[in-house]
């Protein structure tokens, strides 16, 4: 697999989804190197200066008053670490640490930051080596950093802590010897620019933009198969309708859903004679609910880009004129405030999806299909509590999209008096999309049961396409059965972008900044 090479200051949104993704091999471009070592040399000088200049030669927080020797800064520096390592609740995923640590490593390489070349190489090392620090999900209120989760992460590199190696939980120590590395002594400022920062934020709110993503292209093909199952109307996609209101998220669901659904056999069969005049809006207005998703998520993806590539930590070393300057660019507001909306968008996605289920398995509504897809209704239930399923799952989610940003509370002395609460915002979009896969999940079970159900007559090939892929691992409901574990498999489906895989991804919009 090729690494990415990473340019601090202008790494893509498509480079970050790799690193979630995929994993690859990361480094810092090399061409930061001399900004780094510069910005260094100035924290060095404060160090052993006569001057207070805060997290060098003093203390932190309402502690910026007590100066520190200069013998005395590595210790400084060590003790910041461990007594702010913190952090409770379950560890945050593989995936999301491995984003954070690439976040830091970006934000470091900005030359802003003070720190020496080596705390970089360590990173770099423990990355390409596949040392990831157990970093627990929950003590950051976004305010002053994120402290706890960041020093969690940065205790790994002094051989405290946890990491997992080649799949083992093990002490930190123990991961870096047994990898070749060794740990590292950290100089002035540097254990403040590592914990001072919004990359744990950040890395999850990307991993809730990138899933959520997913999730809404992955409806649109769910909700063009409910549309064919419940024979609803194409009218509603036609380009002409989205070009007159402009939005070019509307413009794009549209499209997509016209290019799925056209050419069903199912959609010919009643499109002369229908005597139904409009379809109900979970049907008929999929362009508009989700268009306003797609722009929305597009939104948040620039924030987020320029946030990725931010200098968020404090003090800032500004080489241009050699000073050390205290600011606030460690406050999470506009991830906070990212996290919020994607968390709309996920509630909104699944409000749709479930209503969309809800229209299939009612007989008064889905067109001559038998109540609840159930073939033999009656003495069998069908889908009749999997859409109920989906119906908790759906009110769950609006219950967690209440947002974040808006609440705070003072910490630290009454020092971090405003906070954005942004950590908070941004790690429940991974249960939120958890659960937006199960309820897209059981759309793709019934609309595929309502499409099978109208045989002899076929769906289109790209909708065809997709049915095979569900039917691989989850068979047609003919009579009632343990429904519990084909609502995994449909969901699990869902989360591996096997229906996008199956459809043609060439169809679905793209999550596209002009980069």
């Amino acid at each position: 697999m090729v690494g990415i090479t990473l340019q601090p200051g202008s790494v893509t949104l498509a480079d970050l989804r790799r690193i979630y993704r995929d994993a690859p091999k990361v480094q810092l471009d090399r061409a930061a190197k001399e900004a780094v070592e510069a910005s260094s040399r100035l924290v060095q000088e404060a160090a052993t200066g006569d001057a207070p200049v805060y997290g060098i030669n003093t203390g932190f927080g309402k502690l910026a008053n007590k100066r520190i020797a200069p013998s005395e800064t590595e210790l400084l520096q060590r003790n910041l670490i461990l007594s702010h390592s913190c952090g409770v609740g379950a560890p945050l995923p593989a995936a999301i640490v491995r984003l954070m640590m690439a976040l830091k490593l970006i934000s470091l390489g900005r030359g802003a930051s003070g720190v020496r070349w080596a705390v970089i190489a360590l990173l770099e090392d423990m990355l390409a080596r596949g040392i990831l620090p157990v970093v627990p999900g929950q003590g950051s209120v976004g305010a002053s950093g994120d402290l706890a989760p960041l020093a969690h992460m940065t205790a790994t590199m002094l051989g405290e802590g946890e990491a997992v190696y080649q799949g083992r939980r093990m002490p930190s120590r123990g991961a870096l010897t047994a990898a070749g590395l060794t740990p590292i002594i950290l100089g002035p400022k540097e254990g403040l620019a590592m914990i001072n920062g919004t990359q744990c934020s950040t890395a999850m709110a990307l991993a809730g933009l990138f899933d959520a993503w997913d999730l809404a292209c992955t409806a649109l093909a769910t909700g063009a198969l409910s549309v064919d199952a419940a024979m609803g109307s194409l009218s509603p996609f036609r380009p002409e309708i989205h070009a007159l209101r402009g939005h070019r998220g509307q413009i794009d669901a549209g499209k997509t859903l016209l290019s799925l659904i056209q050419g069903s056999p199912i959609n010919d069969s009643h499109r002369i004679n229908d005597t139904r005049v409009q379809d109900p809006y979970c049907l008929r207005c999929q362009p508009q609910v989700m268009g306003a998703c797609l722009d929305l998520l597009r939104n948040v993806g620039a924030t987020l880009q320029i946030e990725a590539n931010a200098v968020t930590d404090n003090p800032l070393v500004l080489t241009s004129d050699g000073s050390i300057v205290s600011g606030g660019n460690f406050h999470a507001e506009p991830v906070a405030f990212a996290a919020d909306q994607i968390a709309l968008a996920v509630a909104e996605i699944g409000s749709i999806s479930e209503r969309r289920i809800a229209t299939l398995v009612d007989p008064a509504l889905n067109y001559g299909l038998p109540a609840f897809l159930s073939p033999a209704a009656g003495v069998n239930s069908g889908f009749m509590i999997a859409e109920v399923t989906a119906a908790a799952l759906m009110s769950e989610n609006k219950q967690r999209a209440a947002p974040c940003s808006v609440d705070s509370t003072p910490t630290s002395a009454n020092q971090e008096d405003h906070v954005s609460m942004a950590a908070h915002a941004a790690r429940r979009l991974i249960d939120m999309n958890i659960n937006l896969s199960v309820i897209v999940g059981v759309e793709l079970l019934t609309a595929a049961q309502g499409v099978d159900l109208r045989a002899p007559l076929q769906t289109s090939k790209p909708l065809a396409q997709v049915i095979a892929a569900l039917r691989k691992e989850v068979a047609f409901l003919e009579n009632d059965r343990y429904m519990a574990p084909s609502l995994e498999s449909a969901a699990a489906l869902v989360r591996a972008g096997a229906v996008l895989e199956a459809a043609g991804r060439d169809l679905f919009p793209q999550l596209s900044l002009g980069n």
